[in-house]
């Protein structure tokens, strides 16, 4: 099924999640997502890891003003009438420390369940505890993930030629992840082994992020949702009034004010 979304009007749903912002890195999309939570209004609103990238502030400062619009607009969303709560990922981690605590009225937990509106239990963590190369060698995955900050510069090169050539937004680092075998194999594995933790934990379902590919399946009788990122493909997951799980492309609704969002 598929709806369409106005970009002019207020969206009003019952819950949203969003993940792997990378405040403090360049390929951080911030504008983009300041209007998505400017045009959104919800009782919860779950931020499920790597929300700061303090791995790349520790190498290279880089603050702008927007990213700090970023985080005075979820403070203001917290303080007023939605319950927002934060759970860190690999790149916040220090934030786990502090589990059960409350900053500027976000709670911060490391897991949580949510219970839909339709009754539904669905675990939420980020889901690095999943990623074999961080698991087994945290210095790798750091390397790795200054290969792919190089593919991010490059990615905004190749978008900053599209729109000077009146084409919309096109994620080069989410093409190539998806062509090349082992990512797609090394996705599949992480989709599994999150969902499997779902079903130990005897819960119907999980939100998680981490992998940067925003995705509603069913592994196993377990329903699997990743709400993406906010800096590849600007994707938020959210839950309506009846419980309807669905994922918003924000960036294409930014260039198609009658975009369609893929729904589950």
């Amino acid at each position: 099924m598929q709806t369409q979304v106005s970009h002019k009007e207020k969206l009003k749903v019952r819950s949203v999640w969003i993940s792997d912002i990378h405040l403090g890195f360049r390929g951080c999309s911030a504008d983009f997502l300041l209007d998505f939570l400017h045009k959104v209004e919800c009782d919860y609103l779950y931020l499920v890891g790597d929300i700061v990238d303090v791995w790349e502030m520790k190498k290279r400062m880089f603050w702008p003003q927007a990213h700090n619009n970023v985080v005075r607009t979820l403070l203001g969303k917290a303080k007023h009438n939605t319950k927002v709560i934060y759970v860190p990922g690999n790149h916040d981690e220090l934030l786990r420390d502090f589990n059960g605590a409350v900053f500027g009225n976000i709670e911060i937990q490391n897991e949580m369940i949510h219970t839909t509106a339709d009754g539904k239990k669905l675990l939420i963590l980020h889901g690095d505890q999943f990623d074999s190369v961080v698991k087994i060698s945290p210095l790798l995955a750091k390397l790795g993930g200054r290969l792919y900050d190089y593919l991010l510069r490059a990615n905004r090169l190749v978008n900053y030629v599209r729109r000077k050539m009146g084409f919309s937004y096109w994620s080069l680092a989410a093409f190539l992840k998806h062509k090349v075998k082992n990512a797609v194999q090394y996705i599949s594995n992480f989709e599994e082994a999150v969902a499997h933790e779902a079903a130990k934990q005897g819960v119907d379902g999980v939100v998680c992020g981490h992998i940067h590919r925003a995705e509603i399946t069913r592994i196993n009788n377990v329903d699997y949702f990743n709400c993406g990122d906010w800096v590849e493909s600007c994707t938020a997951l959210v839950e309506h009034p009846n419980g309807k799980m669905e994922i918003l492309y924000w960036a294409d609704i930014i260039e198609q004010p009658q975009a369609i969002a893929q729904a589950a």
